[in-house]
């Protein structure tokens, strides 16, 4: 029988499936792309094999292709009911976020692993700021993440993969220097690896090593086809970088090719955080707004997440409201927002709705209404998702708005913590 990469048997009856299996997971742990081509070759030479189907499936949920990704994990349930034990267990603990049930899949993860703590393809869904752990809504989301990665430490001594997610949950927790040491680690065992530009480059952003980011980015990424999963969001990481050097005709360039709707390939989520920031810490940093781009990503936003309940794209989308000046669009979603609030429908709580209300009340000129309400928001903020480095927008407005407001005491207070 044939094993992975991590020494889990393969159920394929074909060399050359399992071979292009293991080739599509590398590529999926590492957001490279390429992956589908690759699976779509193991699915040709044996059609029964569960785990390439399975893998299928993750591929494109990751894309935002649920209508696709509910085919492939049906195939893969199909199957893998011939498969071993194991198979069956990965197949259905991939399947729960596919089908709506992400609230169970974290327990039935930890299930699995205890018995193939191996098994890297169930535990990478728990991982990152919009897995399992990391979109919980839970206050206490990036110290569980941490936890659950020492717990699995153990299994992975070595592994480019583990030290890729276990250096961005030091870096979210505080500990940049580990973080750099560990990531780069990683990137010597994998140096295409494009999670792992990622993480280096959040904690170059953390260790405010702006010219070391644009050197490291700038040798990285010509390498980085645009349909990689994460090649929008290296590229916002690219243009804040720009600005943050003062090269803001570049950071402009990088976010009308890379960053934009339009211009960007990546999954909605990224398109419309990673443009609502951009767009908002450049008008913070003196930059005059520009109407059509704000135009662009409303229409975007609202086509992309026509429902609340996507809270990290919720927050995101209400920035493009706000400067575009929506307020029946920004009254109707601070009301949606709220009323899943009272159902106990929304995970992080009241810190969505107040961040949309702060970020309205800032747009409006209410400068004492929104430190209002971002000063009671931020010690939640960690709840709606994303990276420190992108929450950092919700502290760079409450310090704007501290100016604004003629309270420099505050500002300076704020600047020395």
């Amino acid at each position: 029988m044939a094993e992975d990469r991590y020494g889990l048997t393969l159920s394929a009856r074909s060399a050359s499936a399992c071979e292009a299996y293991c080739a599509a997971v590398d590529a999926i742990l590492a957001g490279n792309g390429g992956e589908e081509e690759l699976l779509e070759r193991a699915i040709v030479d044996d059609s029964t094999f569960s785990l390439a189907h399975a893998a299928l499936a993750r591929s494109r949920f990751l894309r935002a292709r649920i209508p696709e990704a509910r085919e492939s994990i049906a195939l893969a349930r199909k199957h893998a009911e011939q498969a071993g034990e194991r198979e069956q267990s990965h197949v259905r603990v991939l399947s729960m976020p596919i089908e709506g049930k992400a609230s169970e899949a974290l327990e039935a993860t930890r299930a699995h692993l205890e018995r193939w703590p191996r098994d890297a393809m169930v535990a990478a869904p728990a991982t990152g700021v919009f897995g399992l752990i990391g979109f919980s809504g839970q206050p206490g989301r990036e110290e569980d993440m941490d936890a659950f990665l020492e717990w699995l430490a153990p299994w992975y001594e070595g592994d480019w993969w583990f030290d890729t997610v276990k250096a961005f949950s030091e870096c979210e927790t505080g500990r940049p220097g580990l973080a750099r040491a560990r990531i780069e680690r990683s990137l010597e065992a994998n140096v295409r690896n494009a999670h792992g530009a990622h993480v280096k480059a959040h904690v170059l952003y953390e260790l405010h090593e702006d010219a070391e980011a644009m050197r490291f980015l700038d040798a990285w990424m010509p390498g980085c086809g645009k349909q990689a999963l994460m090649h929008c969001h290296l590229s916002w990481h690219l243009a804040v970088t720009a600005f943050a050097l003062g090269q803001s005709d570049r950071a402009w360039q990088v976010y009308r090719e890379h960053v934009h709707p339009g211009g960007a390939w990546g999954p909605p989520i990224n398109i419309v955080s990673d443009s609502a920031a951009f767009l908002w810490r450049a008008e913070l940093a003196g930059a005059a707004r520009k109407p059509e781009l704000w135009r662009d990503l409303r229409d975007y936003s609202m086509a992309a997440f026509p429902k609340v309940g996507v809270f990290f794209a919720d927050v995101h989308a209400a920035l493009a409201l706000v400067a575009t000046g929506d307020a029946d669009g920004l009254q109707r979603l601070v009301t949606a927002l709220r009323e899943r609030v009272a159902a106990g429908r929304l995970p992080p709580g009241e810190v969505v709705p107040n961040l949309v209300e702060a970020f309205g009340a800032y747009g409006a000129g209410d400068w004492n209404g929104a430190i209002r309400l971002l000063e009671k928001a931020l010690p939640e903020t960690v709840r709606i998702g994303g990276s420190r480095a992108q929450r950092d927008i919700v502290a760079k407005t409450l310090f704007a708005a501290y100016l604004k407001a003629g309270r420099p005491e505050d500002a300076g207070r704020m600047a020395r913590h």
